[in-house]
């Protein structure tokens, strides 16, 4: 990464368990998706990825469940470089893959929960603070 991992925000393990869905692009965005405290939607001509709270998705929705998001605790500059790669680069050195998700504000990586623990444990041996948790 381009930029010292101290100009970044804490990393924090968001509390919500996701889903990550996938419909058709020309359905309707469901209600079932706007609900929880993480939503991202994207339509392309070929998807509509939804990542919801697993327990708002209704049985038969094709999805992954069992993700756990980690983002950044601020905003990120615009100017700074890799930072989504770095974190990514840390991630797949340690076999743990990743769902990533970009905001205005900030960069986020989804992983499998029984992969949480590792994940923050390779996070914080590449020098990325992460924030406490209750």
């Amino acid at each position: 990464m381009q930029n010292s991992l101290s100009k970044l925000p804490p990393l924090r393990i968001l509390d919500a368990r996701l889903a990550i869905c996938r419909l058709s692009p020309k359905d309707a965005i469901p209600a079932w998706a706007e609900h929880g405290a993480f939503v991202s939607i994207t339509r392309t001509d070929r998807e509509l990825a939804i990542v919801a709270d697993a327990a708002a998705v209704p049985g038969g929705v094709p999805c992954q469940t069992g993700h756990r998001a980690l983002g950044f605790d601020g905003k990120l500059d615009f100017a700074l470089t890799g930072v989504l790669a770095g974190l990514c680069q840390v991630l797949a050195d340690a076999e743990i893959s990743v769902f990533a998700i970009s905001t205005y504000d900030s960069d986020y990586v989804l992983v499998r929960e029984p992969d949480l623990d590792p994940a923050c444990s390779a996070l914080r041996a590449a020098g990325y603070r992460l924030q406490a948790t209750a």
